[in-house]
């Protein structure tokens, strides 16, 4: 079984595929100011299983295009958002982050909570800047140095995982040069990562096992996750999730 297929079986029943909250997402969305606009348009790239898709449908006047390349991710969010009673205001589409079928100039909001990084926070910017209306909201969450100078065996770390981890001050510049006004920034808490994320993640760790007979590429991904529990519970002073809300510059 390849990598994926495995990641899939230990993420699809997870309620977040990433460090995130819904106090954390209202609080953005209160930093966007649509809190009070009628019948907006918003796509939620890199969805997961829809933890923030499921807060923008309820906050909002809204309409909420919810993007992911995993069929099994978007399976339990139309199910999620039957039981929570927002499907009427969900569609689910299945495709590329890299390749969307989006008309140019059609969403009031682009929200991306912990995905960004899988296309790069430069390249999803640029890319995903001519679907907003002029004015439109970008809110995203990325991985972010949290102090200018951080222990070396975390630097390596990231730096290998993800190159483009910055500092909020580069991250902003990167905003402002692909013709984005920043509007708010603010970083994760630790519950983030620890109650909503990670803990949940262990928690899932003997069934994935059992379930895969305790294959070499099974345990070879449950230590590669514990790795980085590991760090971030070391280093959680250097490292974290920014979130970005910035407008669409209009010239």
């Amino acid at each position: 079984m390849d990598e994926l297929r495995l990641l899939i079986d230990l993420h699809k029943d997870g309620p977040r595929q990433g460090p995130g909250g819904d106090y954390e997402t209202r609080l953005a969305i209160a930093l966007s100011g649509l809190k009070n606009a009628a019948s907006l348009r918003i796509a939620d790239i890199g969805c997961g299983t829809g933890a923030s898709t499921l807060v923008l449908a309820r906050e909002l006047d809204a309409h909420v295009t919810a993007v992911d390349f995993l069929p099994e991710f978007l399976a339990r969010l139309e199910d999620i958002a039957s039981r929570a009673g927002v499907a009427d205001r969900v569609t689910t589409l299945l495709a590329s982050m890299k390749a969307l079928p989006f008309a140019e100039s059609g969403y009031d909001a682009i929200w991306s909570e912990g995905a960004i990084y899988n296309m790069g926070f430069a390249a999803g910017i640029e890319a995903w800047r001519k679907y907003l209306k002029p004015g439109g909201v970008l809110a995203v969450s990325e991985l972010t140095w949290l102090t200018d100078r951080r222990p070396e065996e975390l630097q390596a770390h990231w730096e290998r995982e993800y190159p483009e981890v910055d500092t909020a001050s580069g991250k902003m510049a990167v905003l402002e040069r692909l013709g984005f006004s920043p509007i708010a920034y603010f970083t994760l808490p630790e519950h983030c990562w620890l109650d909503n994320y990670y803990r949940p993640l262990q928690q899932r760790f003997p069934a994935f096992l059992d379930q895969h007979q305790d294959s070499e590429a099974a345990r070879a991904i449950v230590s590669a996750e514990e790795k980085e529990i590991s760090l971030y519970r070391r280093y959680k002073a250097f490292v974290g999730y920014g979130y970005y809300i910035a407008r669409k510059a209009t010239p």
